[in-house]
């Protein structure tokens, strides 16, 4: 008969008896802060630990790569306190930060509460999480951490506001009809394998696939008026330097495996460049529909495995 283990938990300060010291250094890693970002749907780049903020320090500085929005991450390793509401408030307005995450031992009732409130009453330019971090064991196994979310913001009721008082109902129309599109694509690649991650639908022409640098941007496009659908690689850090190598490094392999269609926009005038690949389709065209997302699902991964490993540590 098979044994199992039993579960336990571990004290966190068993592990990390300073926050600023120890457990700021070890959430930055990159492993680490990949786990968190994947708790909450966000591909994390760290830009700063202890960034000072007037006469204070905030915990972590990040940037989601999928939108090059700046995060906010606040730690606590004991039960959440008043201090520290105020301070994720505090630094967020000194960093406009979009996302702010407060990670605690626990939450109490009160400041989950008001994580709630703060959702509700802002737009889709601020996002509070609340998460809770465990440390679990089995037996004499190395400790586990677990990121539990507690509180998050509602992303349907804040789009579907955005769009709703901010355009026209024609435009409305339409831009809903481009929400509905990324959502059903994101459902796509989800029950096809997950193979690369994209950030939440937005009611407008484009959305973010994560491309893990926040110095490139990996977009997927839509365009009704000349009904193509696209594929672009925008590199907005050291952008010509940054486009002349990879266009000698990979041009004849990213002919060769992914398409001889694939378009090198250095564009001069310019201060980003761009590698693009696009194919006509009307995204408004329900009968095609699974035809574009399996052409977006194989090119997205084309281009992720030919770039990625390419891009990787280009600043």
């Amino acid at each position: 008969m098979i044994q199992l283990g039993t579960l336990e938990s571990i004290e966190l300060k068993d592990c990390w008896t300073n926050e600023a010291t120890e457990f700021t250094p070890w959430l930055a890693k990159e492993g680490n802060i990949k786990k968190l970002g994947d708790t909450i749907g966000l591909d994390l780049e760290v830009i700063a630990q202890e960034e000072h903020v007037g006469p204070f320090r905030a915990d972590i500085l990040c940037k989601d790569t999928l939108t090059n929005q700046y995060v906010l991450i606040e730690n606590q390793l004991e039960i959440t306190d008043h201090k520290h509401l105020g301070q994720i408030m505090t630094y967020a307005a000194g960093l406009n930060a979009v996302f702010i995450i407060w990670i605690a031992k626990s939450f109490t009732d009160e400041h989950r509460a008001a994580l709630d409130w703060l959702n509700r009453i802002t737009n889709e330019s601020f996002n509070f999480f609340g998460i809770e971090i465990k440390l679990v064991r089995i037996g004499n196994s190395l400790p586990a951490p677990i990121f539990s979310l507690v509180s998050q913001p509602n992303d349907w009721s804040k789009t579907v506001q955005s769009a709703s008082s901010n355009s026209s109902s024609e435009v409305s129309e339409l831009k809903m009809a481009q929400f509905n599109y990324w959502e059903e694509l994101k459902q796509y690649i989800k029950e096809h394998h997950n193979t690369f991650k994209m950030q939440k639908s937005f009611p407008q022409h484009w959305t973010n696939v994560s491309i893990g640098s926040t110095a490139f941007n990996l977009s997927l496009t839509v365009n009704s008026r000349e009904k193509k659908i696209s594929i672009w690689l925008n590199i907005m850090g050291n952008a010509k330097a940054n486009f002349d190598y990879l266009k000698d490094k990979l041009e004849e392999t990213v002919k060769s495996e992914i398409s001889p269609n694939v378009e090198w926009n250095r564009l001069d005038e310019r201060k980003q460049s761009a590698i693009i690949l696009s194919t006509e389709y009307d995204f408004m065209d329900i009968t095609t529909r699974e035809k574009q997302f399996q052409w977006f699902k194989e090119y997205v991964e084309k281009f992720i495995n030919i770039f990625k490993p390419a891009i990787k540590g280009l600043k």
